[in-house]
């Protein structure tokens, strides 16, 4: 980081979450990636037999992964003058018990994988969730609860990382459609809250798991990400989601406040009160995904949230999640690129220097090529097989 004109800046690499280039194939994935103007994805990588519909994509053979396919990867990576991570967001310590199991084994193939490709040395993480087990949480101290099962479930996972030198690292989102819209709460992944995440720290203090802060989910909370940030302990956020939250307001909020989740109850009942109902499960909370510079302001401030950065000394990529209704949603490919583009230039005059005739450009020479992995190919394990 240095100063220029008195001001304060960085040479972070914007990268794309994969997430919203389901139908594409890898090598798709990367022309896209060098259209958008960025230097890096978060390649998303869930299983193919998960429960989940939304925001899903397989762009690696988590299967069948080796190291010629490490090598290959990075060769193609470096040729292009990308870097990398992977991740998958699912429930590991909650919901359907089957699936919990498979969703534990299959983040264990992603460390596996990060680990084949150089790991910590590469700078490649795995992104996750954490989860909640709604049925402990609605017991006498559930969160706590839910801690515990967090702390005997993640033990031997992040031992596991921490052995072949990788880094978990969890996403902030609650996930508030996780769950019915009769469910009482819509708090449904542990690292929902910084409290949560300091305390799982706590419970496993080993460096190798820290977080993708996502500032979003907390400005529909009514909490400034200038605030989390100070509050938490900058070495354990590798990376931050780049996603606006625009804030409405509507009869719904009016109606149920902005503290709680919008209950649902008899539609009938509802139509004589006059009273809004979710008309889904993510219809909960009263805002709207966006991408920050396309298509009108968001709720965040997000040149006083990147200042902010700066000053605590960030110094990871930022990664581009493209949920907006108005760019992925439309399940249109130019519109999804576009938006991608436009937080691309959004972000760049306050991330990236100023370079003569030639605008705010990121400073690839500064970033030394992902190096060849040097370790011997590691078997699959289970978590049978951990504990």
């Amino acid at each position: 980081m240095d100063r220029t004109k008195g001001q304060l800046t960085m040479n972070n690499p914007i990268w794309v979450m994969t997430s919203a280039f389901k139908p594409l194939t890898l090598d798709q994935v990367l022309e896209r990636t060098l259209e958008i103007g960025a230097q890096g994805m978060e390649l998303c990588v869930f299983r193919r037999d998960g429960t989940r519909s939304d925001h899903v994509a397989t762009h690696l053979p988590y299967d069948d992964f080796g190291l010629d396919q490490a090598k290959g990867l990075i060769d193609t990576c470096n040729r292009r003058g990308l870097r990398f991570s992977v991740g998958a967001y699912e429930n590991l310590i909650g919901g359907d018990p089957e699936h919990r199991v498979r969703n534990q084994n299959h983040l264990l193939k992603l460390i596996r994988i990060a680990h084949l490709c150089g790991g910590d040395a590469n700078d490649v993480k795995v992104g996750t969730f954490v989860g909640y087990q709604s049925e402990l949480g609605a017991k006498e101290g559930g969160f706590e609860r839910n801690l515990e099962e967090y702390a005997r479930v993640f033990r031997p996972i992040v031992q596991y990382a921490e052995d072949l030198g990788v880094t978990l690292i969890y996403e902030n989102c609650p996930m508030e459609g996780w769950r019915p819209a009769a469910s009482p709460t819509t708090y449904n992944n542990l690292p929902g809250c910084l409290a949560a995440r300091k305390l799982m720290y706590a419970l496993i203090p080993s460096r190798a798991h820290g977080e993708t802060y996502d500032p979003s989910h907390d400005v529909w909370q009514n909490i400034d990400p200038r605030d989390a940030l100070r509050a938490s302990d900058l070495s354990r956020i590798h990376r931050v989601h780049v996603k606006g939250t625009r804030l409405m307001n509507t009869p719904a909020r009016v109606h149920w406040g902005a503290l709680y989740p919008m209950q649902t109850v008899s539609p009938d009942l509802a139509a004589r009160a006059g009273v809004p109902i979710p008309a889904h499960e993510w219809d909960r909370h009263h805002y709207e995904p966006m991408l920050p510079g396309f298509g009108g302001n968001d709720s965040m401030d997000w040149r006083g949230f990147l200042e902010t950065l700066m000053q605590l000394g960030y110094q990871g990529p930022f990664v581009i999640e493209n949920e907006a209704a108005n760019s992925a949603h439309t399940g249109n490919l130019g519109a999804t690129v576009q938006g991608f583009r436009a937080a691309v230039l959004c972000l760049a005059p306050i991330v990236w220097p100023l370079v003569s005739q030639a605008g705010y450009q990121f400073d690839r020479a500064k970033v030394a090529p992902l190096r060849e992995p040097a370790g011997k190919d590691v078997p699959v394990r289970t978590m049978q097989q951990l504990q």
